[in-house]
């Protein structure tokens, strides 16, 4: 009878604890800032009625670290609508993500048996690369439209980022920044930039101007301490080559003039040991005799 109880009675908190727990085949709970920001599937759907649509709810699911599924869903997004260029570049950080992690796991095979990295086939062009190669091109049409978007050029200048055509973002990131001077995030992304392209004076100079703007702007305060550190390192000048020559030449005439000197300083030597001595006069040979009759 005991045990009889005892089972009904874990049971029951058996059911509790799963119905509190809100597991399930149909739900998809995730933290999100420490809130619980559970999306559950059947609120997901499976077709949208606008591209806009799709994108927002892509762009949550990514917000979520739901990487699989709002590549799924941003798919959706620029197949009804080939030129929205802010779903091809939320897509192209979606499959950067998916990439790092499948990096992490080869990198991790081939350490276990490095005899395969000489089969490894050659690396075609990632789906990142191509998602943001579309966001460019959709950027574009967006630009040629309307030459004053500063959204545009500042989202083009972040993908022309990612694909490291750094010269073409730095001209982008100026753009936008041109437009809306007092935007501290162009400011700060605008800094970045110039870091990478080692030009630490302009670097400093957007990062300060990012911090006047926004003084709580950490992100610009730990990258200006990197730009000033490399505008240091590139204003101090070691001495030139030409130069160490022309001291060294310096040098050289120097010790040339000081053994002269001493050269000089030295005692005249008399000239009669060093004269010819004429050689003495041969003694001329006695007569023959006459010989006897």
């Amino acid at each position: 009878m005991k045990r009889a109880v005892l089972s009904s009675v874990l049971i029951v908190l058996s059911v509790w604890l799963t119905g509190c727990s809100g597991g399930g085949p149909d739900s998809n709970a995730v933290q999100v800032n420490g809130v619980d920001a559970t999306i559950p599937n059947a609120e997901i759907p499976s077709e949208f009625a606008s591209a806009g649509e799709a994108f927002d709810w892509g762009k949550k699911l990514l917000d979520q670290s739901e990487t699989e599924r709002a590549i799924d869903v941003l798919l959706q997004a620029v197949k009804m609508d080939p030129d929205m260029a802010e779903a091809y570049f939320q897509l192209g950080i979606a499959y950067s993500l998916v990439e790092a992690d499948d990096q992490s796991v080869d990198q991790a095979e081939a350490d276990s048996t490095p005899e395969s990295k000489s089969k490894r086939p050659a690396e075609k062009k990632k789906n990142s690369e191509k998602a943001f190669e579309s966001a460019v091109e959709a950027y574009k049409k967006k630009i040629e439209k309307n030459k004053e978007d500063d959204a545009a050029w500042y989202y083009i200048g972040l993908a022309y980022n990612k694909l490291n055509e750094d010269e073409e973002a730095a001209k982008s990131l100026r753009e936008a920044v041109k437009l809306k001077p007092d935007n501290t995030e162009y400011q700060t992304e605008l800094g970045a930039i110039y870091i990478k392209l080692a030009k630490y004076g302009e670097a400093v100079s957007a990062l300060k101007k990012a911090i006047e703007i926004d003084s709580g702007n950490i992100d610009a305060e730990e990258m200006l301490e990197k730009a000033e550190a490399g505008k240091k390192r590139i204003e101090f000048n070691p001495p030139k080559k030409d130069d160490e020559k022309q001291d060294g030449n310096k040098q050289s005439d120097a010790n040339t003039a000081n053994s002269n000197s001493a050269s000089n300083s030295k005692p005249a030597v008399s000239n009669t040991n060093t004269r010819p001595q004429p050689k003495p006069a041969k003694t001329p040979p006695a007569p023959a005799r006459t010989p006897r009759q």
